[in-house]
């Protein structure tokens, strides 16, 4: 396993990167493929098909287990947490094609302003990766309790004219980061920093987890 600690953007927030980290993406690919068909993501905005992995999805959650436990030295020193509770695991693959995505969706997003809230998402096989952006008009790019309704009453407004998936810069979002997606690279970063998938084009919107953009994503809460 490859460690580094990279820094993103003003606020120079880190974001852990660990390579190799699981060394057996085959076996996770076929636990996910196991699992499938997914359903389409309910109650968020995800663009596509999610697989929520509870206690009694055995192999998977055993998988899930094993991941928190590699992680959680370099969650600890990245982001100074002595300890950290699991919100939620799934596997999911982006589905939806560009010209059917809702406003919300071409933008980039935050999970949670608490920023004691972590994202893990092992990439489980080769795409471009996932990207981290500064709103222009308003300068944000860490979403807290006291910006959030700014950054969604600009990003409500902005994103009526944005089309598909934001790959790069544009009008309204500068790129402040670029995470490269490797299979069976970990990448561990706060879920107040603005990100999006950097989904192109002529990508493969399988809904199979042995050909499409299947990533397992995990959330946590550190203390």
């Amino acid at each position: 396993m490859k460690p580094e600690l990279r820094r993103v953007g003003e606020s120079q927030s880190p974001v852990v990167v660990l390579d190799g980290f699981s060394e057996a993406v085959g076996d996770i690919v076929g636990i996910a493929a196991a699992m499938a068909p997914f359903e389409a993501s309910r109650g968020t905005y995800y663009p596509g098909l999610r697989r929520i992995i509870t206690p009694a999805d055995g192999a998977a959650n055993a998988y899930v287990e094993h991941m928190l436990e590699a992680a959680a030295p370099f969650i600890g020193g990245a982001f100074d947490f002595d300890r950290f509770d699991l919100l939620e695991a799934s596997f999911s693959m982006v589905t939806a094609q560009p010209d059917a995505l809702t406003a919300v969706q071409r933008a980039p997003h935050f999970d949670s302003t608490d920023p004691g809230y972590l994202a893990l998402l092992h990439y489980l096989a080769d795409t471009p990766g996932t990207a981290f952006y500064r709103q222009r008009s308003t300068g944000i790019e860490i979403v807290d309790d006291g910006n959030v309704d700014r950054f969604v009453g600009a990003a409500r407004a902005e994103s009526v004219a944005m089309a598909g998936y934001i790959r790069q810069s544009d009008t309204y979002f500068e790129q402040t980061g670029v995470i490269e997606g490797r299979a069976d690279r970990l990448v561990i970063y706060r879920g107040n920093m603005l990100h999006s998938g950097i989904i192109p084009e002529d990508m493969d919107f399988s809904s199979d987890p042995r050909r499409g953009r299947l990533t397992a994503n995990i959330f946590i809460l550190g203390h």
